[in-house]
């Protein structure tokens, strides 16, 4: 992850729907709370997505406030700290938050709360606990129950979701979704045929129990996913909604 997270096609489309869902639901105007209040990374891994959070606030895509993160590995926080030295950088578990309650205005996490290693009744507990009134929580989820692959396995997913379960689960927690959509829809075909297909015949990897598919292409596949990637961003943008994909990102507001 470390490796390949800031040229890695996956890692920029989903860096960018994130920061999509920040710009169009976190602004000043959206989200009125004091700008002292962080932004909140629930599972930082290696700090890709807050140094790109950072970069966005630079250059006023989103929203200014200080930057915030967690992660369970020690490695990963002491890698992420690495990459953005100003960011409030702790280790522990989405199943106890080490923040005080109301004391965040916004928190992001990306495919953490369906590990695991995780109970994600409790860790949507705590995240409902640490946001202020009127914060905002964007998660990305992995989708489709049915395409649960070897690389599920190997980054220890528990569950794959569908729109409605993840919508109904943050309505119980006490949130309020105000948008849940797939993407990474264009290229969903190719991504059946790599985790159902390749790897039921055994010609995409040798052992493909043990395969992740964090790797990064050659180049000239990295740049034509990332022009795909850009081209299903901008039609979200103007109001498409896909049925599939391989991810389903939310955004739900805690009242």
């Amino acid at each position: 992850m470390d490796a390949v997270e800031d040229r890695m096609w996956w890692y920029a489309g989903l860096h960018a729907m994130v920061i999509r869902a920040l710009a169009r639901h976190a602004a000043p105007a959206s989200l009125p709370l004091p700008a002292t209040l962080p932004l909140l990374d629930v599972g930082c891994g290696t700090g890709g997505l807050l140094r790109r959070l950072d970069a966005a606030m630079q250059e006023g895509r989103v929203a200014a406030r200080p930057l915030a993160g967690f992660d369970i590995v020690a490695e990963a926080v002491s890698r992420a700290h690495a990459k953005i030295p100003k960011a409030r950088l702790v280790r522990a578990s989405a199943n106890d938050i080490p923040f005080a309650t109301g004391s965040v205005a916004a928190a992001v996490s990306c495919d953490v709360l369906c590990h695991r290693a995780v109970d994600e009744g409790r860790a949507l507990g705590e995240l409902h606990r640490v946001l202020a009134p009127g914060g905002i929580v964007v998660l990305n989820m992995p989708a489709h129950a049915w395409l649960v692959s070897a690389h599920d396995r190997r980054v220890h997913t528990r569950e794959r979701y569908s729109r409605d379960v993840l919508r109904a689960r943050l309505a119980a927690a006490g949130f309020r979704p105000i948008e849940v959509l797939h993407w990474n829809s264009l290229l969903f075909p190719l991504m059946v045929v790599q985790r159902k297909l390749l790897t039921r015949s055994g010609k995409g990897d040798a052992a493909p129990q043990d395969r992740s598919d964090v790797a990064a292409f050659p180049p000239p596949i990295e740049a034509m996913f990332r022009a795909v990637t850009a081209v299903e961003r901008a039609l979200i943008g103007a109001g498409v909604r896909f049925p599939v994909g391989g991810s389903v990102l939310a955004v739900a507001v805690k009242p």
